[in-house]
């Protein structure tokens, strides 16, 4: 038995879940759960339809990249996983899609304004938008550089991983993370919903206006604040 065996069935059943969803289509898509005391994660192999995807085919990586067990490929956005793993501690599990609406807003390298009170359950900024990446970084070590890509607009902005659990990367598509892996599927799932919402409300006037701030906090309070009231206790 593999001392890995939790997280890779973590990750394998939650990789099954973005198809159940609607947020991949064929292999476009992957996550990862971590281990940050054993200083691994589980992710996705490359190009692996997920029907035929068991839990023994996740691939065990290290935090700089490095198989450490597993005999097939893993995601080719591994290099992403694990640059945001060493530099965030905090978060366990990363999902990564090319889900619809999430992505045209990636690419139309725009941020998604919030607009309603679904956006504001979640966040109380606009859902970031990575800038694109410069040529010279393409051209190197290109997964690698998406890590810090997002780091870097994380930076620029003062957002906290932990308050803020998604991205959009500038002509590419979203990156969602959390504690847990459920968590990030989550989060990929209502990114997708509000990305959705978000270029509807732009088609029914494009001059919509930003959610009023009384309402972010409102919102974002009875869910997340000291004094929330959303659910059961």
């Amino acid at each position: 038995m593999s001392a890995y065996n939790e997280i890779k069935q973590a990750c394998y059943e939650a990789n099954m879940q973005l198809p159940q969803l609607g947020l991949v289509l064929f292999t476009f898509g992957n996550v990862s759960v971590a281990n940050h005391q054993m200083g691994v994660f589980a992710i996705k192999p490359s190009g692996v339809p997920y029907i035929n995807l068991k839990p023994d085919d996740m691939v065990i990586v290290d935090f700089d990249g490095n198989t450490v067990e597993g005999t097939l490929r893993p995601s080719s956005d591994t290099k992403t996983h694990a640059v945001l793993y060493k530099h965030w501690p905090t978060i366990g599990a990363i999902v990564h899609t090319h889900s619809t609406y999430a992505t045209a807003w990636a690419q139309a390298q725009r941020d998604i304004p919030i607009f309603g009170t679904t956006h504001a359950d979640h966040n109380t900024v606009d859902i970031p938008c990575a800038a694109p990446m410069k040529d010279e970084n393409i051209t190197g070590d290109y997964e690698y550089e998406t890590g810090f890509q997002i780091l870097n607009c994380f930076a620029e902005r003062n957002l906290n991983p932990t308050e803020v659990e998604m991205i959009l990367v500038g002509s590419h598509a979203p990156f969602t993370w959390g504690k847990t892996a459920a968590k990030a599927v989550y989060n990929a799932a209502v990114l997708e919903q509000v990305a959705h919402m978000a270029w509807l409300t732009e088609q029914i006037n494009p001059n919509a206006p930003r959610l009023k701030t009384s309402l972010i906090q409102k919102h974002f309070e009875r869910k997340h604040g000291p004094d929330s009231y959303y659910g059961q206790a």
